[in-house]
């Protein structure tokens, strides 16, 4: 099989997905996505020092190659002799994975496309869905989140994972304040040896995204399949925003955070809250003030609390966002958002 072929072909979705929703980001946001974006695609290091003036040249051309791209269709996923649909995902692994090889097509956040294509590092299947994890990444879009749930099919990119773990990193290291996601870094020696450390926080983070993503599993069960055309009427919305955060806390409350607790790891305990978006706090005000009081105490009884009572907390606030949708359809936008701002917990 011709693997440079095919990661062209996987290469140029990213590249028309990224034409396309690329400049959505702020400014900053996109400057420091496109640096990475730069050091994946030239394999360089972490810990080694990036050339300004090369990022900068490497921007403009990349930019200008997506201007061509803006109004380009996406195209057939290419294997051998055959032409594949590039949001078909079970076909094109069914090919792949015998040669270890793992991609993934699908529809993100907004309404987004996102396309990868990864090394296999293993693949495991259940009776209830599937997980394929990936290692070094072939092609990938400007985005590339480290995990995604496809069809019972779960996605999990060690690659894109640790270079979330970087960025956060690195971003903490500006001020350096004394929160959850500081106590989760200073479980590990990043000072000492930023790679090993990065290596060794992505391992245990690795588990922690798969029992997100089992989360998701169940949630997405117990939801249906409206809730997924609830999110497409919702696209661009704050009502969006909202009903993910719920989904999200509804699947951490289902699995996530129990199974953590009862792992008793400090380091994954402190990057959950810290990793959670201001959506994520502002609706979960008690997840919050339930880790404080473990991080005060060792005592876990404040968590595991939190989480029998939102796991049915977010279970009605989804439900009832979903019979606001079953009778406004696209007009359920503002209804849903002045939901979610009445329910925190």
């Amino acid at each position: 099989m011709a693997i440079d072929e095919v990661s062209a072909s996987v290469q140029l979705n990213c590249y028309i997905s990224d034409a396309r929703y690329g400049s959505e980001y702020g400014l900053c946001t996109y400057l420091l996505k496109m640096r990475e974006y730069f050091r994946w695609e030239r394999g360089l290091s972490y810990s080694g020092v990036i050339d300004n003036e090369e990022v900068g040249e490497w921007l403009s051309e990349r930019e200008d190659l997506w201007k061509g791209l803006e109004k380009r269709e996406f195209g057939s996923i290419k294997v051998d002799n055959d032409e594949y649909d590039p949001f078909n995902s079970e076909r094109i692994n069914a090919v792949l994975n015998p040669y270890g090889l793992v991609y993934s097509g699908g529809i993100g956040r907004f309404g987004r496309p996102h396309f990868f294509l990864g090394e296999l590092e293993r693949r495991v299947d259940t009776p209830d869905y599937s997980l394929m994890v990936s290692g070094r990444e072939l092609a990938r879009d400007l985005t590339s989140p480290p995990a995604m749930t496809r069809d019972r099919v779960i996605y999990v990119r060690r690659e894109s994972l640790r270079q979330m773990l970087w960025e956060k990193l690195e971003s903490w290291r500006w001020h350096r304040p004394d929160n959850p996601l500081g106590r989760a870094f200073s479980c590990y020696e990043f000072e000492r040896d930023l790679e090993g450390s990065l290596d060794r926080m992505t391992d245990d983070e690795l588990h922690q995204v798969m029992l997100h993503e089992r989360g998701e599993c169940l949630a997405g069960d117990w939801l249906g399949e409206g809730w997924n055309r609830m999110l497409s009427d919702l696209t661009h919305t704050p009502a969006e925003l909202a009903a993910r955060a719920v989904r999200d806390h509804l699947a951490d409350c289902w699995v996530t955070l129990p199974k953590t607790v009862e792992s008793a790891r400090a380091s994954s305990l402190h990057f959950f809250v810290g990793n959670l978006s201001a959506m994520r706090k502002s609706l979960f005000p008690g997840l919050r003030e339930a880790y404080d009081r473990w991080f005060e105490s060792a005592d876990s009884a404040a968590l595991e609390s939190v989480a029998r009572e939102g796991l049915e907390h977010w279970k009605s606030v989804a439900g009832s966002m979903l019979k606001l949708h079953a009778v406004g359809g696209r007009d359920a936008a503002d209804p849903i958002a002045r939901l979610a701002e009445k329910s925190s917990l």
